[in-house]
């Protein structure tokens, strides 16, 4: 894949997990959320769709040619958090502290990274 492309879709799940979960900042705090958070807020039909729209960043990763373990903890992130917004209050709470999409977009670029690292 040439490293365009690579930087595209690097950039494109980065874009995702920013609007996820760190689009804006609660005045006067260091805390930041985004829409998982406001969706969160809907009981069961929020935290799926929620959980769903973060699949974007692990079909970006799938596309790179991610490996099979990343893939699983990216997925791993996603059932974690899908869990605990099944938990009222709780749930909200970890919305806005458990940024999973931002966790996985980290660790995408961590992986390409090491890949990148690995070729020269």
């Amino acid at each position: 894949m040439i490293d365009h492309e690579v930087a595209r879709r690097l950039r494109r799940s980065r874009q995702i997990a920013t609007l996820l979960d760190g689009a804006w900042r609660i005045p006067y705090t260091p805390w930041r959320f985004g829409l998982d958070s406001l969706l969160g807020l809907l009981p069961v039909a929020g935290d799926v769709l929620g959980a769903l729209l973060g699949l974007a960043i692990v079909w970006q990763a799938r596309q790179l040619g991610a490996p099979r373990g990343l893939l699983m903890r990216m997925l791993g992130n996603i059932g974690l958090d899908f869990l605990l917004g099944s938990v009222p209050v709780v749930g909200d709470i970890a919305d806005v502290a458990f940024r999973k999409n931002d966790l996985n977009a980290s660790l995408l670029e961590d992986w390409v990274a090491k890949t990148q690292a690995g070729k020269s």
